[in-house]
């Protein structure tokens, strides 16, 4: 078996080999991007819109998946724990 080989953006090359895959579901595209984005070194909301443009064919279901982690990673974060119950 070949070794899949990707660049910084797509380093085990799983977002673009599941552009390749006939009949692949959402829910296997949903878990390919957790594992793409667990092995990514680096921020995902530049490596997104990037992935986006070089893959995104209308229709398939991994670019609703990029398009879902894009718009999430765009959402302001809110601090949880203690520092937010913290009164001066």
């Amino acid at each position: 078996m070949r070794a899949l080989k990707g660049d910084a953006l797509d380093p085990k090359g799983l977002i673009a080999e599941s552009y390749k895959i006939d009949g692949i579901s959402l829910g296997e595209c949903r878990s390919i991007f957790l594992d793409w984005a667990l092995n990514l070194e680096g921020d995902s909301a530049v490596a997104l819109p990037v992935l986006l443009k070089r893959h995104g064919a209308e229709g398939h279901p991994m670019t609703e998946v990029l398009r879902e982690g894009l718009a999430a990673s765009q959402k302001p974060r809110r601090r949880g724990g203690w520092r937010t119950r913290e009164r001066p």
